[in-house]
């Protein structure tokens, strides 16, 4: 039989989304479930196999039709193995053998790798990042993901650990991150902190996303906000440009959706910080393929390696 599917999975710290692709990358079914409603790693782990048959029997897909699964985590993972490391933002998970445990359930290949490498790897192949070389591609969640292409090759680093930019310090005695350490970018704009930050404000009940749609309408304390949190982003993002003399700086998740109030207060930091010649030449883009990113790449690593 023809192997036609793929299933996607993209774990993040607040959702956990599911995608059954066929073999040409076209999403045929999606679910979405809340990170947290798994009360432990194991019913986790449960979750997303049980996900896994429910799209087969909901679409009368067999298993043998299937090419594999591939899963986007949010954590340094050993892409060879399908070890993962640890997850900053999601409790019990430390050197978990993900890859092994999901084949046993499934009975199909896994293929597992960092979330952010899988949105990079979907934006360089037919988003925002595709007629650009030299990309970091970031994404903006509870945690700050990140991903390099470097002479249009995903760079992964000895041990598959590159583009982890939300850990960039930018304190010394800064605040606690999920990853132990302080100081960390993700410290300061994470979803978490942005969220703090932005209901001392506005008041206890504000989302971001009304936030962006306030700034939207130009209200000024809205684009006071997302500029000043371009300005921080933007601020570690300058070391990078002049350090690396990138093409494009692609910028998705949640946050990104801010608009014009962030991107333009991002690129005024890089042209003011960063080294003349490469902030000359870097691009700041917001990603093409939204919310559906990360799960794209996990379905173009399954097709690459199957």
């Amino acid at each position: 039989m023809v192997k036609k599917f793929i299933v996607a999975v993209d774990l993040g710290g607040t959702n956990l989304k599911c995608g059954l692709f066929d073999r040409n990358l076209k999403v045929k079914a999606k679910t979405l479930f809340n990170t947290k409603s798994f009360r432990s790693r194991e019913s986790l782990i449960q979750g997303i196999a049980g996900s896994v048959d429910c799209f087969l029997s909901s679409h009368r897909v067999s298993l043998n039709a299937l090419l594999g699964v591939g899963i986007g985590v949010p954590g340094p993972v050993d892409a060879r193995s399908g070890l993962v490391h640890f997850l900053p933002n999601i409790p019990g998970w430390k050197e978990v053998g993900l890859k092994k445990l999901l084949e046993i359930k499934t009975r199909v290949p896994v293929f597992i790798d960092n979330d952010a490498k899988l949105m990079t790897l979907a934006e360089h192949y037919s988003g925002a990042a595709k007629k650009y070389e030299n990309v970091l591609c970031l994404t903006l969640g509870t945690g700050v993901g990140g991903g390099l292409i470097i002479n249009n090759v995903l760079y992964r680093g000895g041990d598959n650990a590159a583009g982890e930019v939300g850990h960039f310090p930018l304190s010394e005695n800064g605040p606690r991150c999920g990853c132990g350490a302080r100081g960390c970018l993700e410290a300061y704009i994470g979803n978490n902190k942005i969220i703090q930050d932005a209901r001392k404000i506005f008041g206890p009940r504000i989302t971001l996303e009304e936030i962006s749609a306030l700034a939207g309408k130009n209200d000024p304390r809205a684009v006071e906000f997302w500029a000043k949190a371009g300005k921080t982003l933007g601020f570690a993002l300058s070391g990078i440009v002049s350090l690396l003399n990138l093409d494009a700086i692609v910028i998705g998740g949640g946050i990104s959706k801010a608009g014009k109030a962030l991107f333009e207060s991002i690129r005024r930091e890089i042209s003011c910080r960063a080294m003349a010649v490469q902030a000359k030449r870097v691009k700041v883009v917001r990603a093409g393929l939204g919310v559906d990113a990360g799960l794209i790449g996990a379905a173009i690593m399954v097709k690459i390696n199957s």
